[in-house]
């Protein structure tokens, strides 16, 4: 087994892994976003924003990593993406820069204060739905195999996709709320209990009906699950996946603390585990593989060399930041 057979195969998994941790990271904090307008006043959108404040900077590293690893390893994928998805792809950085310039701005304004709250949450909501229509035009295998075929400029538009954008916010929405009852108490933790539970129910039947159109799809996703025998392999994921519904709900339930935010992570994880399972080998459904879509060897070894100081790196940091601010975040606590 040559370089050249092994290197994307690593690839694929190191671009999978940022992107798994930045849904992951980001997930929450856009969720913050999408849930300010639930807060009383501005005093508690203050303590929604605060929970995150010290450690929300270096979540998109993980997504620059994987936009970086995919340009390095996998040019064709990457040029065939952006040219399809050029749309949705544009305004979800536009989307993260202004929310990220709104979430700096909010604390240091004073007449223009609600303005920028406003802001932070038509950003957050705009780039949490652009990402899941991405996933959804991606999922609906609707980008061409070659750089010279192009379906306009809006072949991502579909109703699966614009399905996939909302429950994306729905889902990042959910991890905002299991976030805050993790580092809150009191009035804001019963608000996020509170929207927990429909959130819930929101995100297994967006996960139900997308899993109900998958036959349907250009992609042909359900060839991978139920090729052969190889269904009886993977059950464990939907399983698990049912498992982690059933018990992310009992926690809420029981007025758990942990519990929600550490099984609305693993909902998430299984969720993105379900997705890579399906479309592997190929790094661009229906039918481009990753060897196919793969750089020379001699470009994917050299660039893993930096990815093999860089990722541990940036887990350290991430693990030590967390450690640092762990813990509940008072509601007269700033960072700002």
């Amino acid at each position: 087994m040559g370089m050249a057979t092994v290197l994307p195969v690593v690839w694929y998994f190191i671009i999978g892994f940022g992107v798994m941790m930045y849904v992951l990271l980001d997930g929450f904090v856009l969720g913050l976003g999408i849930l300010t307008p639930f807060a009383d006043d501005e005093h508690q959108r203050d303590h929604m924003m605060n929970t995150a404040a010290p450690i929300w900077d270096g979540n998109e590293t993980w997504l620059v990593l994987g936009g970086a690893g995919l340009l390095a390893a996998f040019p064709k994928a990457y040029a065939l993406v952006l040219s399809t998805l050029y749309l949705p792809i544009l305004l979800m950085l536009i989307a993260l820069i202004f929310r990220g310039v709104a979430f700096e701005f909010r604390f240091k304004a004073h007449t223009s204060r609600w303005l920028w709250g406003v802001a932070f949450h038509v950003g957050s909501l705009l780039a949490a739905f652009a990402q899941g229509v991405i996933l959804g035009a991606l999922v609906d295998g609707i980008v061409p195999l070659a750089p010279g075929q192009t379906h306009g400029a809006f072949a991502w538009f579909s109703p699966f996709a614009i399905m996939t954008g909302v429950a994306v916010v729905c889902g990042y929405a959910l991890l905002g709320a299991t976030w805050l009852i993790l580092k809150t108490e009191g009035r804001l933790q019963r608000i996020a209990f509170d929207l927990t539970r429909p959130l819930m129910v929101a995100v297994i039947v967006f996960m139900l009906i997308v899993s109900a159109s998958l036959p349907t799809l250009h992609s042909a996703l359900m060839q991978r699950w139920f090729t052969g025998s190889n269904f009886l392999y993977l059950s464990p994921v939907p399983l698990l996946t049912a498992f982690v519904a059933v018990m992310l709900w009992r926690s809420v339930i029981r007025r758990r603390e942990v519990q929600p935010f550490v099984f609305a992570l693993c909902f998430f994880l299984l969720g993105f585990i379900g997705l890579v399972v399906g479309i592997w080998p190929n790094i661009v459904p229906p039918a481009l593989s990753i060897w196919e879509a793969a750089s020379p060897p001699s470009s994917q070894g050299f660039v893993l060399v930096g990815a093999a100081f860089l990722i541990p790196a940036v887990l350290a940091y991430t693990v030590y930041s967390y450690r640092v601010f762990r813990g509940k975040v008072a509601g007269d606590a700033g960072y700002h």
